[in-house]
This record gives C-alpha cells, structure tokens and sequence, in this order.
C-alpha cells in the first residue's frame, strides 16, 4: 500500500518502462540520423538537445533523387519489454504526421510501425504496440502485427511524400 500512495505522490507511472528521458545532460550516444541521402535522395535533419533539454529533430525533407524521407533512430541493447502495451511519445511537433517506429531483433530488416499526427502542442501520443505492423521500404509485410517480447531500436520518421520543413521536439519516450 505504501508504494501505491509513493508512486501516487511522485506522479509516477509503477508499470511505465522508460526508453528515454531527455534533459540538457542527455547523453546523445546511442542516437542516429538516417535521411534519404542513403538511397541518392537529398533530405536532410539533425538531431540534438534544444535549450529547454528535449529532443530536437529538425530539417527539410526533399523529393530530389526519389527521396522523401528522414529519421532519428535509438539503438539500445535489448530490452524486454514485460508487460508493456503501448509506446507512449510525449512529444510537440509542428502539426505534421510522423511514423513511430520498433525494431525487436537487430537482425530483422523491417521495422513495425504507426503513425501519429502532431498537434503544435504538447502531445502524449499512446501507440498501442499490437496495432503496429511491420513494413519494409514502406510495403508492408504479409507478417503478424507486433507481438515481440523485447526491443532493440526505437525510431521517428516523417515521409510524407511532399517536400516540407519539419520540427518535433521529444521529451519522453517510454512503453506502458
């Protein structure tokens, strides 16, 4: 009963599972973009902490040399993932969709995803993990949705087939 009123207290979430909290003291180690620059495409983005300590993936995406797309990946030693159902995002972005994205094992070549959209605000974004399928290149796979029991990588994408600026700033990343 004690830890129930504790958690209570503290606002914290006893069956959350944190991926990532970031602050101005992240370590950034472990994170990676990845554009379209790696199939001839032209998109750029950066990723850094911004002065109020999220998170800050930023650029253009292009549509020059069949580009379109770029990402922020999280690679992790593997985590199992309990009873966690969802991926929980806190998150402002700029208004524009975006894709979350998982990976369960290192040696998969596809990703289960969804996307979200972003409001300019503060957002909790709740993805449910069963609801995520998994694609390859943007085909998705005849495979099941996911139903892993861990994690390697975690990743945010925009690709939305239109040349844009793009700004989403991450506070939290976590599975419930």
């Amino acid at each position: 009963m004690f830890l129930i009123v504790l958690f209570s207290l503290l606002n914290l979430n006893p069956n959350s599972m944190v991926l990532f909290d970031f602050s101005k003291n992240s370590d950034l180690q472990g994170w990676f973009v990845v554009n379209d620059d790696v199939m001839g495409g032209r998109s750029q983005a950066a990723f850094e902490i911004d002065a109020a300590g999220n998170g800050l993936f930023q650029g253009k995406v292009s549509l020059e040399n069949n580009g379109g797309f770029a990402s922020v990946h999280y690679r992790f030693d593997r985590m199992e993932i309990g009873d966690s159902k969802k991926l929980v995002l806190h998150v402002k972005g700029d208004g524009k969709r975006y894709q979350a994205r998982v990976y369960a094992n290192t040696s998969d070549n596809y990703s289960y995803i969804a996307y979200f959209n972003t409001s300019g605000e503060w957002q909790t974004i709740e993805i449910p993990l069963e609801n995520m399928y998994p694609s390859f290149r943007g085909r998705k796979l005849d495979l099941a949705n996911f139903s892993e029991s861990g994690l390697v990588e975690i990743a945010l994408l925009i690709g939305n087939k239109k040349v844009e600026n793009f700004s989403l700033q991450i506070d939290k990343i976590e599975l419930r």
